[in-house]
């Protein structure tokens, strides 16, 4: 079997994949929750379980928030990327494969970027018993998934301590 080939293979299975799980790893006809909903229960969230002052719980909402903001441009343009790579595949690009597949990298790493900076900034503004209850249980539901869905949160989701 040629690299190529190979290649092509790899990138139909990865394709395949992408089209279930529909735009943002959703299902099919799912819509993401708006980014302030999810900076409101992901604030509550970590506002319950480390105890967080109103002052804390203040910052975590502008930290959170514009991140949010932050990131927003960066789903779009990954929207539009797995849907030229979507197509690329109906039409056995390979060329172009290779180029929406390097552009969802790229905004893979804008993503994990933004919410690893957000994730600093939180934890900057913890004391240090919550900096040790954050480490020792809470990342299991909100933490950052390092090589995981584009460093992005999911509650409840697999154990994050890697």
């Amino acid at each position: 079997m040629t690299k190529l080939t190979r290649s092509l293979i790899t990138a139909a299975f990865s394709a395949t994949l992408m089209l279930a799980q529909g735009p943002g790893g959703q299902g099919p006809g799912d819509h993401p929750p708006d980014p302030q909903r999810m900076t409101e229960r992901r604030v509550n969230f970590l506002t319950r379980s480390l105890n967080l002052t109103d002052a804390q719980k203040s910052q975590a909402t502008t930290i959170f928030t514009n991140a949010a903001t932050a990131a927003q441009s960066v789903h779009t343009n990954m929207q539009t990327a797995r849907q030229s790579l979507r197509d690329a595949v109906k039409k056995n690009d390979a060329a172009a494969i290779d180029q929406a597949s390097q552009t969802i990298g790229n905004l893979t790493g804008q993503l994990t970027s933004i919410e690893s900076k957000a994730n600093a900034a939180f934890y900057a503004i913890l004391t240090p018993d919550q900096q040790t209850k954050f480490d020792s249980g809470i990342r299991r539901g909100f933490g950052p998934r390092m090589g995981r869905q584009g460093g992005r949160f999911h509650q409840g989701r697999g154990n994050t301590n890697q």
